[in-house]
């Protein structure tokens, strides 16, 4: 087959004809321009008329879960950020948490003691677990060191967050009693376990945790359950839960001591650990304690 190519107007029409043995390219008096076979010793065989002309090959895409993993990544990145301008633009009125051993130990806290801060699921195993040896170790170093409770709700603990929520339904009745539930909470978990409450609605939980809360409280039942009503304990549990995916916690306990993460998070740390981390630190602040082991 053969076809004739433009060419600028000053040349002379040149006919390009494809055989079997090569491309032969003539003028149009018939003149043989160039010619090249393969039975030819030496001679390369040219490319095929059809490769020269074609347009360089476009890319390969890019495999579909690699896109995928970097739009994730991009959508990842995004939801940080949007939650980090939040948190900025709704700045809580005071800080999270609950301090340990009343109002004071809130104020002392920030002036001379070791501030320990510990995020904690109140119907997580591993923060019921971690919770004894805290507590004797702060009260051994009070107070030189301070405590702070983050009520942080696992999503995986279908009412963690109406626990963290009557948290602070507690301590806006009467502060006194935030710590006593949360051991009443940790004591019960079984009963508001994934498992106990499958088959029971979410009003019933409720009216569950405001009996048991009571007890610690001192109000009534019905007083307690009306602070599942009041917006501001669900934004107040909305706070804790944000703050602590500011601070990068991603489970519970979580434990930072003057700010920085301790290691093994999400695992409790045991009493003997605890005097590691603390005693080379209240030694700074020239005290000196005396050791026991009772637990």
């Amino acid at each position: 087959m053969a076809t004739t190519a433009s060419c600028p107007p000053s040349a002379l029409p040149i006919r390009i004809t494809t055989t079997t043995t090569g491309v032969r390219l003539t003028s149009a008096h018939g003149s043989r321009a160039s010619h090249a076979t393969s039975s030819e010793p030496g001679a390369r065989r040219p490319l095929p008329f059809t490769a020269m002309a074609r347009s360089p090959p476009l890319l390969p895409r890019a495999p579909l879960l690699r896109r995928l993993l970097l739009a994730g990544a991009l959508a990842a990145s995004c939801s940080y950020f949007l939650l980090v301008l939040q948190a900025q633009a709704s700045a809580p009125a005071r800080y999270d948490g609950f301090a340990y051993g009343g109002a004071g130990a809130g104020a002392v806290a920030w002036k001379d003691a070791v501030l320990v801060e510990a995020f904690l699921d109140p119907l997580c195993p591993d923060s019921r677990d971690s919770w004894p040896p805290l507590r004797l170790v702060v009260e051994r170093y009070s107070p030189r060191v301070s405590l702070i409770v983050h009520p942080f709700p696992l999503p995986y603990h279908t009412y963690s967050f109406m626990a963290c929520r009557a948290l602070h339904i507690a301590n806006k009745l009467n502060s006194s009693s935030t710590y006593p539930l949360l051991e009443l909470f940790f004591k019960n978990q079984g009963k508001f376990s994934n498992h106990a409450t499958s088959s029971v609605s979410s009003t019933a939980v409720t009216g569950e945790i405001s009996k048991m809360a009571a007890q610690a409280v001192g109000n009534s039942v019905s007083e307690f359950q009306s602070g599942f009503s009041d917006s501001r304990t669900d934004s107040a549990a909305r706070v804790s839960f944000k703050y602590g995916c500011t601070r990068g916690v991603a489970g519970a306990p979580f434990f930072f001591v003057n700010g920085f993460l301790q290691p093994g998070a999400g695992s409790p740390i045991d009493y003997d650990t605890w005097t590691r981390i603390l005693d080379p630190l209240v030694a700074q602040h020239g005290l000196t304690v005396e050791t026991f082991t009772s637990m």
